[in-house]
């Protein structure tokens, strides 16, 4: 008797589950706002231990795993850049609605340095993806 409840146990979780992807096939998308580090961050750790650069193409997000790569789109001007999120942001900055954190470089090429704050699109996208 315990076999058959067993069997019948794992039939209805497989037909519960059938056709289900695993989570990965429809990248997360997310919208927010999305700032630039400070110069004087250079050189200091960030959370995956590499020494942060503000000439790499990175950004802090607590939105993806760390070491995710994520398509930025500037909203305003439909520019776009790919980073790796290499950092977590402070959690007061979500609360300001900041989604990411870029380094400098990433914000040059969105062309926001001179606003500060810009209304972005990001999607996750695979490694390696240069844009």
């Amino acid at each position: 008797m315990k076999l058959i409840v067993q069997f019948i146990f794992c039939l209805l979780l497989g037909a519960a589950t059938f056709g289900q992807s695993g989570g990965d096939s429809d990248p997360k998308v997310i919208t927010g706002k999305a700032s630039f580090y400070s110069k004087n961050l250079d050189g200091t750790e960030t959370s995956t231990g590499e020494i942060f650069s503000n000439k790499k193409l990175t950004g802090a997000s607590n939105e993806y795993p760390l070491n995710t790569w994520v398509r930025v789109t500037n909203v305003r001007n439909g520019k776009t850049v790919v980073v790796r999120i290499n950092d977590r942001m402070h959690k007061k900055m979500a609360k300001k609605g900041r989604v990411i954190d870029l380094s400098r470089a990433a914000a040059k090429r969105l062309d926001f340095m001179g606003r500060g704050i810009t209304k972005v699109k990001l999607e996750q996208v695979e490694k390696g993806t240069t844009e």
